[in-house]
């Protein structure tokens, strides 16, 4: 692992220290002032401790344009998760319908593990598909019903819309 600059250290701090207050308060569920000292002092020294451990991302995560294609990949990520909850329950409703399963792979252009990891929990909470592996660029995915073992083709189906606005907030 790298080692991070000071300036890294401190922006990864802050924006986990902001995070962690906010589940914090939302545990709480209060705005009670020994509660909150409280969070804030726990919230801290487990930001501190944790610097190098679990923040992928400094401030500049926080970034307006950032923050605006964050809130609308939770909207196209709902639109997809309703869409492929209608898909898998058609599939379970009627059997005769025919499924394809199999495996599929495809190149993402995400530069950080970070953004992987967050495509391939997207592809594993859309019913229908699966994220079985990442090796270096290439995805591998259970598909329900596969439509094309063509690797451009499963990758414009399945991540190019998550991928789009990731490369956005991440990269």
């Amino acid at each position: 692992m790298k080692s991070l600059t000071i300036g890294e250290k401190i922006s990864r701090f802050l924006i986990n220290w902001f995070f962690l207050t906010i589940v914090w308060i939302a545990f709480t569920t209060t705005f009670a002032t020994q509660e909150l000292l409280t969070g804030i002092f726990v919230t801290a020294l487990i930001s501190f401790f944790t610097i190098p451990l679990f923040t992928c991302c400094t401030l500049k995560i926080l970034a307006p344009k950032r923050v605006f294609y964050m809130l609308y990949y939770l909207i196209v990520f709902t639109r997809e998760l309703i869409k492929s909850n209608l898909d898998v329950a058609r599939r379970v409703l009627t059997p005769s319908l025919p499924i394809n399963p199999g495996i599929v792979e495809f190149k993402s252009n995400l530069k950080t593990d970070y953004s992987k990891m967050v495509l391939a929990n997207s592809i594993t909470l859309t019913p229908g598909t699966l994220s079985i592996d990442i090796i270096g660029d290439t995805f591998y995915i259970h598909w329900i019903d596969v439509k094309t073992t063509d690797p451009e083709k499963a990758y414009t189906e399945i991540a190019e819309t998550f991928e789009k606005i990731l490369l956005k907030i991440f990269d």
